[in-house]
């Protein structure tokens, strides 16, 4: 009788030549910081920086004669775009019982305008309320996007604080499970293969892969189909 023949299947680790098809030299490469709670993460995976921080709001410099509010979202206060910086939001029409209000970037871009009692979502996201007295032409309020660590997180395209935008692949295996850790960074003038590239489980599909490759692409990280 014949014995069944069993088998059992390996899954290797990665290594740098899994990824790494061509970089120049040191000035390729870059030592970076993963962030605590990261996890165990392998060679290869893509990356993505934290660069922005926690949000929080104020009435603008001088105070307001008008009492009523601004609330920042309190789940998603900054939405896609969003940049380190002050916004700066002012009633540039008052009414009774209303207004409108001007919102406008740390660039200085005018990003719209939002009624006194209605929401506002473009890079930021906040609430206004009115209150017992108007706002006057001029009255208004700041919200500051705090510098964010600029350590280094598995890229994830669902994100909000920097890590949404892929910028370097790792080069050695970490694991950042319970604290920072130093890591070696490929951050420009290279070529990856992209069946070595490994991502975060919000990257799920072609089209986020496809859009992360493009990103790294403007690093200066080419991804080639070989292996």
């Amino acid at each position: 009788m014949a014995r069944a023949m069993r088998t059992t299947a390996f899954t290797e680790p990665n290594t740098i030549s899994d990824v790494l098809k061509f970089e120049a030299g040191d000035y390729s490469r870059e030592v970076g910081t993963i962030l605590s709670g990261a996890g165990v993460l392998d060679v290869g995976t893509v990356l993505g920086q934290i660069t922005k921080g926690a949000v929080t709001a104020a009435a603008k410099a001088g105070g307001n004669t008008g009492n009523g509010t601004l609330t920042v979202d309190a789940t998603t206060p900054k939405v896609a775009g969003a940049v380190a910086g002050v916004y700066t939001v002012r009633c540039i029409a008052a009414a009774t019982n209303a207004g409108t209000l001007r919102v406008t970037a740390p660039d200085g871009t005018v990003l719209g305008d939002v009624a006194v009692g209605a929401t506002f979502e473009s890079q930021i996201k906040f609430a206004t309320a009115d209150g017992s007295t108007d706002f006057v032409v001029g009255d208004g309020f700041d919200i500051t996007v705090a510098a964010g660590s600029l350590k280094y997180v598995p890229h994830d395209p669902t994100a909000f604080d920097g890590r949404e935008t892929a910028s370097v692949v790792l080069l050695g295996k970490v694991d950042a499970t319970s604290a920072d850790k130093t890591a070696v960074l490929l951050a420009r003038h290279a070529e990856v293969s992209r069946l070595g590239l490994k991502w975060h489980a919000s990257v799920d599909n072609s089209t986020k892969k496809n859009n992360a490759i493009a990103m790294l692409a403007l690093k200066g990280i080419i991804t080639r189909d070989s292996a």
